[in-house]
């Protein structure tokens, strides 16, 4: 039996700019404290998985959440202390399949700049609706 190759090499450009696109706004909005920056690319209805196994659907519960995350972050009187949102980070496109034009699955991962601190992979799913790439789904996996 083989097995196919499903990435669609004319779609995947399009799909590795999108997921560097989408990097580069976690990344800007880790900087600033920023859940409405970090959440833009959201769906409505994006399914998320976070890194210690709670699941969640839907955009105004988790921007909720990130709010709550980049606040207790940014008020920390020690910005590389722990806090109970993701410390200071730097964001890195692992990898990035294009199974059809206008969706891309890329594995991007969150390295914590202070040492000890909490890093994760993610796994992404982004579609493109009306020339604009959308988050519809993630999960995040501790890297230990």
């Amino acid at each position: 039996m083989s097995r196919p190759t499903l990435s669609d090499p004319a779609a995947l450009r399009a799909a590795e700019e999108a997921v560097e696109r989408f990097a580069d706004e976690l990344q800007a909005a880790g900087e600033a404290f920023d859940a409405d920056l970090y959440d833009r690319s959201f769906a409505d209805d994006v399914l998320w998985g976070s890194p210690y196994g709670a699941t969640l659907a839907g955009f105004a519960s988790l921007n909720r959440i990130h709010h709550s995350l980049m606040d207790a972050a940014r008020d920390a009187a020690d910005p590389d202390a722990p806090s109970r949102g993701a410390p200071p980070s730097k964001f890195e496109v692992v990898s990035v399949l294009a199974p059809a034009p206008g969706v891309a699955v890329a594995q991007i991962r969150r390295q914590a700049t202070a040492e000890g601190a909490f890093s994760e992979m993610a796994l992404y799913v982004l579609v493109e609706r009306e020339g604009r790439w959308w988050l519809a789904a993630a999960q995040n996996t501790p890297i230990r």
